[in-house]
């Protein structure tokens, strides 16, 4: 995830960690924040557009976080499906 940190928002790798603020101590905006969730919807083939616990996302941490949650419930729902069979 780091690596869509530093190729989106040239932010450099030793600025990253999970303490920073988004917008306070990375100095990112709004838009920077929705090209990063593009980025990361991408590379993770997920969609964010009707979660709303991203506007709850305010630290680097808030943003690993919320997409191991994410990984997380998609591995118990393909093991759910694909358990059904």
């Amino acid at each position: 995830m780091n690596s869509t940190f530093t190729e989106m928002l040239e932010v450099p790798a030793e600025e990253l960690s999970p303490e920073k603020e988004i917008f306070k101590d990375l100095g990112l905006d709004s838009l920077d924040m929705v090209d990063l969730m593009i980025g990361l919807q991408r590379k993770f083939g997920i969609s964010l557009r009707q979660n709303e616990e991203i506007r709850k996302i305010v630290t680097l941490g808030d943003v690993y976080a919320f997409f191991e949650k994410l990984e997380a419930k998609r591995r118990e729902s393909a093991a759910s499906s694909s358990g059904g069979e």
